[in-house]
């Protein structure tokens, strides 16, 4: 039976990170977690980075002076220390901004996904595999408030007092399953992308209701909620609240849609609160008539959209053909379909097909296995769709 450690030391200043960091270069394998405060504040900050051993849990209190993420750079940047994480992506693009790049991930989570288990959070793997419980009910806590309630000490540090064994298991079972190498190759693509944190609000694409709406409904929709998520934005950093907070992207939605005239109307609109209404109704009523009656006047233009398929005609079908492709491997090999082909690197073949087995092997991520194994097929597949235009 696997033993784990017991209790947390925390690093509350420079000495103690100081002294942390000695002990963790000397393990070859570490779980490492963190915590923000996401849900709280409308740019999130780093309020603690947990790391495990198989015989110790640090709990860095990173809003502290001294306690520096960065002292744990050349470690977290060695790629022959397994780190093992679970769901990274946004840990690691944290960790960039900190100046802290990883490589030696391996990510739990995005290694039970392929492996098509059927769940694959942190609590239900826990459970499964090793008969441990870990309750989840500080999951939207707000980790930045100091001092910290024991309880949520408590559930920082079971985040990666189980997370060694648990990943051990997990690689195993990868190994077992001849998806070992794919996996690995996913885990370095998510280090390599995760340079730095987004822009807050960046990534917007509002949800509208296509049907039912004609194209100059669509049109005046769309530039309601834009508008009103560049106003969102505002008014969060202003009160530093999460943006969904302010208002969600349903409540942009709906507003959109129905275009209310008056506060009963606004207040009616599916997740807009009272308070919301009282503090910046009228300023959205009044942004929703002017959008209204610039629809009226034909002053609306469409945003412009690039259309890689416009230029390139077979681009659709490569895709297609590509999809098919690998449900088949995927069905013979008895593995999930991005074991076979990710999503980035089908994208990669997508806009730009290799002609030959060599051109193949330079497609980020593709991988040795994967052009020993699909590498003849591809190319002659993606032959009858060349890139035009």
């Amino acid at each position: 039976m696997p033993t784990y450690p017991q209790g947390a030391v925390d690093v509350v200043d420079a000495p103690s990170a100081e002294a942390s960091t000695r002990t963790l270069f000397q393990t070859p394998e570490l779980a490492v977690d963190l915590e923000a405060d996401s849900m709280h504040a409308f740019r999130a900050r780093l309020c603690y980075l947990q790391l495990g051993t198989d015989t110790e849990v640090f709990l860095w209190d990173t809003l502290k002076p001294g306690v520096d993420a960065r002292l744990l750079a050349p470690m977290m940047a060695d790629p022959a220390r397994t780190k093992f994480f679970h769901a990274a992506q946004g840990d690691l693009q944290f960790l960039a901004e900190a100046g802290v790049r990883v490589q030696g991930l391996f990510d739990t989570h995005r290694a039970a996904t392929l492996l098509g288990w059927p769940k694959v959070g942190l609590a239900d793997i826990a459970r499964e595999r090793l008969g441990v419980e870990l309750p989840k009910e500080h999951q939207q806590s707000d980790f930045s408030i100091r001092p910290l309630p024991p309880e949520m000490r408590e559930y920082i540090a079971n985040d990666v007092r189980y997370l060694c064994e648990l990943g051990r298991q997990v690689r195993e079972e990868c190994r077992k399953a001849d998806i070992l190498e794919e996996v690995l190759l996913d885990c370095a693509r998510m280090c390599e992308e995760a340079a730095a944190r987004p822009d807050v609000g960046a990534d917007y694409k509002p949800k509208l209701p296509r049907a039912g709406l004609s194209p100059a409904q669509l049109l005046l929709a769309n530039a309601v909620a834009q508008a009103l998520h560049r106003q969102r934005l505002e008014w969060a950093e202003k009160a530093n609240v999460p943006m969904g907070r302010m208002l969600s992207n349903m409540a942009i939605a709906d507003i959109a849609v129905k275009l209310p005239t008056n506060p009963r109307e606004l207040a009616r609109a599916a997740g807009v609160r009272g308070g919301f209404v009282r503090e910046h109704g009228e300023e959205v009523l009044a942004l929703v008539r002017e959008l209204v009656e610039k629809s009226r006047k034909g002053e609306l233009k469409p945003e412009r959209e690039a259309r890689d398929g416009s230029r390139d005609p077979n681009r659709r079908k490569r895709e297609d053909a590509l999809k098919t492709f690998r449900s088949e491997k995927a069905a013979e090999r008895k593995v999930t379909p991005s074991v076979v082909l990710p999503n980035a690197v089908m994208e990669a073949l997508i806009s730009a097909p290799p002609r030959n087995q060599e051109e193949l092997g330079k497609v980020p991520w593709m991988g040795e296995k994967r052009v020993r194994l699909y590498g003849e097929a591809l190319v002659a597949l993606l032959s009858q769709f060349p890139a035009l235009g």
